[in-house]
């Protein structure tokens, strides 16, 4: 009987190797891209694929609009738009990003959606010529504002004094005073949400409905939940950051045990149930060895494949309260806008999304965001970069902000579903 007992344990374990090995081998094929798996490839998952091809789509389309002679942005409506999307940059040494954000915002969009859209382009130079784009043809085209710093109620020179080298090494103030100043603009538009993008986005094809179909269903939640208002609605996050947090390891950990009980629960109840089947395929070392080897195994590879493959966000909008980051793009209701204006105004200095994640745990605000994200950040050399240079990521040149799951977007697919 005990020579049966070990031929019986040994098949069970080589069975379960076979198996495990297989798993694993699916594992590391399907999770490169998973920030939050022990299979993740940088080298790989930051590979950009949509991105390059949502690139050069925007370039096309401001070309376009460069030559189009009498091109001009659609006439509105006699009624408020629906949104202001304003867009504030800075020069970069050695990158260009501005011109593709605005086009990537831009392209795709229907003439209704784009006459729905108040477009605010803010160049954050008291010498507007510093910036590249500032002479190019298609910035008088295309936005329907051209937003420069207001002599009359702006103090260019401590603003001329915030763009010194010396000054941009930190670069505190100066980003949250334009962030600030924009936003202001936008809330004089009067429409009725708010859009605030970062200059080193893409925005993908069918961005604008996919917010507004989000921005119906943020109103929705909010009234469901009994209230009355939210904060913001968040257009991108990095998964980087919704992996296995150590604060939950204790609920990591009961589930597991909970897990090991509940696979030795069965087996005991299948063998109780069925004694002459299970009985002999069933022994006591046999239960020992599947409840005390090969599930802690596979519940060790169920977590090394990462939360955000073994658990990701259902597509549509759900509230991030925590480890959402960060500023790229964000949808402000309209009433909100003299809460932030005043609360970034005392701040004076700070990050703007720490700002704002601050001001919301502190009162509890409704913050939502959107899966999958419509718009990525392709950044590689900060705004706020002065004389030190920035350290590439992993070869490719691009910072640990990075949506992995907007580069599996297909081009030919979104146009395609775009309205």
């Amino acid at each position: 009987m005990r020579e049966f007992d070990d031929s019986n344990i040994s098949r069970t374990l080589l069975t379960f190797l076979l198996l495990y090995l297989f798993l694993f081998f699916i594992a590391q094929y399907k999770c490169f891209r998973d920030p939050t798996s022990a299979f993740f490839q940088p080298s790989r998952a930051f590979a950009p694929a949509y991105s390059t091809v949502r690139l050069d789509q925007a370039e096309r389309y401001l070309q376009d609009s460069s030559d189009r002679e009498n091109y001009s942005p659609p006439s509105k409506d006699e009624k408020h738009p629906t949104t202001c999307v304003g867009i504030a940059t800075v020069a970069r040494k050695g990158a260009r990003y501005f011109k593709h954000a605005v086009g990537s915002v831009l392209d795709g969009l229907s003439e209704s959606e784009r006459a729905d859209i108040h477009l605010v382009l803010f160049i954050a130079h008291t010498d507007p010529s510093q910036h590249p784009a500032y002479e190019e043809e298609w910035l008088r085209k295309v936005p329907d504002q051209l937003l420069l710093y207001d002599n009359a109620t702006v103090d260019i020179e401590y603003i001329r004094s915030l763009e010194t080298d010396a000054a941009r090494q930190y670069a505190r103030e100066k980003p949250l005073f334009d962030y600030t100043y924009l936003l202001k603009s936008c809330a004089a538009v009067n429409a009725p949400y708010v859009v605030m993008l970062e200059d080193d986005i893409l925005a993908m094809d069918g961005w604008y409905h996919r917010t507004r179909q989000a921005l119906a269903s943020a109103d929705q939640q909010t009234a469901a939940k009994g209230a009355s208002i939210w904060l913001y609605l968040r257009l991108f996050y990095t998964e980087q950051l919704l992996g296995w947090n150590a604060e939950e390891w204790l609920t990591y950990l009961s589930l597991s045990i909970l897990t090991v009980a509940l696979v030795a629960g069965v087996l005991l109840g299948a063998r109780y149930c069925q004694p002459k089947l299970l009985g002999a395929l069933l022994p006591d070392r046999t239960l020992l060895a599947l409840c005390g080897i090969c599930t802690p195994l596979l519940i060790g590879l169920f977590f090394a494949a990462g939360r955000v493959t073994m658990l990701p966000i259902p597509a549509g909008v759900h509230e991030m309260p925590r480890f959402g980051c960060c500023s790229q793009g964000f949808v402000f209701p309209r009433d909100r806008i003299p809460d932030l204006v005043k609360l970034y105004e005392e701040e004076r200095t700070g990050y703007v999304d720490m700002i704002t994640e601050d001001f919301a745990n502190k009162h509890d605000e409704i913050r939502w965001a959107v899966t999958p994200s419509v718009i990525q950040h392709v950044g590689r050399k900060s705004s706020k970069e002065a004389l030190h240079k920035q350290k590439p990521k992993q070869g490719l040149g691009v910072e640990d902000i990075w949506n992995f799951a907007f580069e599996l977007n297909d081009a030919e697919a979104l146009r395609q579903g775009h309205i």
